[in-house]
């Protein structure tokens, strides 16, 4: 298959085109493994295939995360290899490999279960009924910037300890670290500078947070974070920013894009939208619909820690492959009607939260709180309306959308 895979990473073909299904659904059929070699950027595996990313994502031995979780262009390589990369020198949790990453994802996951997030139900809860209050009974937004944007910026800033009126500086920063290549968020034409300034902002900030709460008792994620133990002693500057970092920037992000996409695919699917207003009970199942349809990581690398062999192709030592979730959430073999969005779809085993040793830590949160809004529209929304057309981040590991204007008329509130 002659195929160079360009199409697949590019973050400008995102913007311009979106998630590239058909060129997915040709090398599901064809070549799930595929070797591609795309100008501007490294080498890399494409893998297609539900079952293969399964399979992949529980052999961390073999396919390890530390060497990097996106792929590289020609200029972020350079920039590596000349040590003048940003964020270079911290790992996140997403970027460790057994044992060192179950000894890290231990400080956080009890706080992340459902029983435990039950502590912040209010606010999710106060944060959806107040964004749709505030668009009134009918008019014009975008939906993006008001809505779908505030919701986890609000709850994520409450749970780590982000003022309120620091939040516009938290979403600008957001926007440019997953922005990166989309000239609406970029700070300058030197991307390695503005990455640098990006990191030593987000530092300086993240680690104000920490001091504060360095030594308190609390049971708030920013304080277990802040007096965080690994294997019995402190966590490092490094990481406890790294686990702000990821926490804040990715949990908004991810969510943000899902409940944007949501709310389109509602719009494109009006028969689906009125289902839902019929029965409001389905919105956890919708969730899951949305996540799945949206699918806003849309891929994860791994890198060969050995040579072996897959579907009958020799992988070598150090070879990236990327793990398309977005191809895996469309595969035939698993989802009936993968090209039909439906709210009651049943069952569901979409890889939006991935699988394996690196299954979402904020799965639970991005539900919880992706359903209360989503509750709120289903009770409330009786008309909306495309006004333009959605406009896409140019980023092609996290994509979604940056704006998307609406016409809406909505019941009162009760």
């Amino acid at each position: 298959m002659d195929f160079d895979g360009l199409e697949l990473i590019d973050p400008e073909s995102y913007a311009r085109l979106g998630y590239p299904h058909e060129a997915w659904r040709r090398l599901r059929q064809e070549a799930p493994l595929h070797y591609c070699r795309p100008p501007g950027f490294g080498d890399f595996w494409a893998v297609t295939k539900h079952a293969d990313i399964c399979e992949i994502s529980k052999r961390p031995d073999s396919f390890a995360n530390a060497p990097g979780i996106v792929l590289l262009d020609d200029e972020q390589q350079a920039a590596i290899d000349r040590g003048d990369a940003a964020f270079d020198d911290m790992l996140t949790i997403i970027q460790m490999d057994p044992p060192r990453h179950r000894s890290y994802r231990k400080v956080a996951s009890p706080w992340f279960t459902p029983r435990a997030l039950a502590r912040v139900d209010a606010v999710v809860e106060e944060s959806a009924r107040a964004l749709i209050d505030g668009l009134g009974t009918e008019g014009e937004c975008d939906y993006v910037t008001d809505v779908a944007a505030r919701h986890p910026l609000r709850i994520l800033s409450t749970i780590l300890g982000v003022p309120r009126e620091d939040e516009p500086f938290i979403l600008r920063v957001t926007n440019e670290l997953f922005g990166s290549s989309d000239p609406e968020f970029q700070r300058g034409e030197d991307r390695n500078r503005n990455a640098r300034e990006l990191g030593l902002e987000m530092f300086q900030y993240f680690s104000k947070i920490i001091e504060e709460r360095r030594g308190s008792r609390g049971d708030d994620l920013a304080s277990i974070l802040a007096n965080a133990t690994v294997d019995g002693e402190p966590m490092g500057p490094l990481e406890t920013f790294g686990y702000y970092l990821i926490v804040f920037t990715a949990g908004h992000e991810t969510t943000r894009n899902a409940l944007s996409g949501g709310l389109l695919a509602l719009a494109q699917h009006p028969e689906q939208l009125a289902r839902l207003r019929r029965d409001p009970g389905l919105v956890p199942r919708a969730v899951e619909e949305i996540v799945r349809w949206t699918t806003p990581v849309n891929y994860m690398r791994r890198t060969a820690t050995r040579d072996l062999e897959l579907r009958d192709q020799k992988i070598r030592e150090g070879e990236a492959l990327l793990l398309f979730y977005a191809s895996a959430n469309r595969d035939e073999d698993v989802f009936e009607d993968p090209f039909t969005f439906r709210v009651d779809r049943h069952p569901n085993r979409h890889l939006g939260f991935g699988i394996g040793e690196h299954f979402c830590l904020g799965a639970h949160l991005a539900r919880r709180s992706s359903g209360a809004l989503f509750r709120q529209l289903a009770s409330r929304l009786e008309e909306v309306e495309l006004l333009g057309e959605p406009e896409r981040v140019a980023s092609s590991f996290v994509a979604g959308f940056k704006h998307l204007p609406i016409r809406y008329r909505l019941k009162p509130a009760c």
